[in-house]
């Protein structure tokens, strides 16, 4: 199907949360929101970034309003302060983007002792998310269907994940490669988006729908942007092949910008285009149904890695 931006309806009084919100598509995100006039919370791990972002923003358009709230993925305390500052200020939440993201960059351990991709891409934007879940499920209860959701940003990356989907025994894959570390990290967003679908959406599989509109519904998608232009591949380990790989595209012009890249993400958070029953799907550019490895429609697996998160988050503290 077609989607463009300049097609998604007054937004004035919604609320988002776009994480990486201040370059690449997270930025193309944040700005053809605030054109609609929705009210953005810019998640970043620099203010200076970030606020410098939101001045260009403002000089596109100048009624746009953009709240910066600082957070760090590689510090799950700063991702639980953010989470926490929202909660503070609003009472209501429409859309959660969780775009921010590293590409096959070095093995590397955070303090927390998990690998980079694995925290950045996935356990930080899963934490950031049970906190918010309550507020998106109470607003959702005062507005029709689809009018709160959550998006996460994938890749065709994801099959590179290794053997299996998901190395429970060694999450860090110290004995794999940097791509298949980044594959593995956005098979998990996937798995994440279907999991919360199958808890709060409309429709939990393809058969009949399953209401769940006593307890509040929400409508998820994960995304794969396609080919941008952006800062994603700046820290790639061994960037040689990855020119390789893309170089010819970009030659060929296929690769986009930051904005056409957003429109795949702003169709999932925002467009009434949307139907209930394409919750819980994984797209690609632009707002159509992407291509999955088997791992990415396993259910077992998806379950497996809820609960593994779930424990695993509990054990530091980090779940609400």
């Amino acid at each position: 199907m077609t989607f463009h931006p300049d097609s998604l309806p007054d937004l004035s009084g919604k609320v988002f949360v776009v994480s990486g919100g201040n370059a690449g598509i997270g930025y193309g995100t944040v700005s053809r929101l605030a054109e609609h006039g929705a009210h953005i919370y810019m998640c970043a791990r620099s203010p200076t970034k970030a606020s410098e972002a939101i001045a260009e923003i403002k000089l596109i358009y100048p009624k746009a309003n953009i709240t910066l709230l600082e957070m760090d993925h590689n510090n799950l305390s700063s991702v639980v302060s953010a989470a926490n500052n929202f909660l503070s200020k609003e009472t209501t939440l429409h859309g959660l983007v969780n775009n921010a993201g590293i590409m096959a960059t070095p093995l590397e351990i955070t303090n927390h002792g998990y690998e980079a991709q694995w925290q950045t891409n996935y356990l930080a934007h899963w934490v950031f998310t049970s906190y918010l879940l309550p507020i998106m499920l109470r607003t959702s209860k005062l507005l029709p269907p689809g009018s709160v959701r959550v998006v996460n940003i994938s890749s065709s990356g994801h099959f590179w994940a290794p053997k299996g989907g998901i190395n429970f025994a060694d999450t860090s894959l110290t004995g794999n490669s940097n791509m298949n570390r980044y594959g593995q990290s956005k098979l998990a967003n996937i798995l994440h988006a279907k999991t919360l679908n199958k808890l709060y959406g409309l429709f939990s599989g393809p058969s009949a729908p399953a209401s769940k509109a006593e307890d509040g519904e929400i409508w998820t998608s994960a995304v794969h942007p396609g080919l941008v232009k952006s800062g994603l591949s700046s820290k790639i380990a061994e960037p040689e092949w990855w020119m390789k790989l893309t170089g010819p595209m970009a030659s060929l012009g296929l690769q986009q910008d930051a904005d056409t890249g957003a429109r795949t993400s702003l169709f999932c958070a925002a467009s009434p285009d949307m139907k209930a029953e394409q919750s819980g799907t994984y797209f690609q550019q632009i707002a159509s149904a992407g291509w999955q490895s088997c791992s990415a429609k396993d259910m077992v697996l998806a379950a497996k890695l809820e609960d593994w998160t779930k424990a695993e988050m509990a054990k530091g503290n980090w779940v609400n």
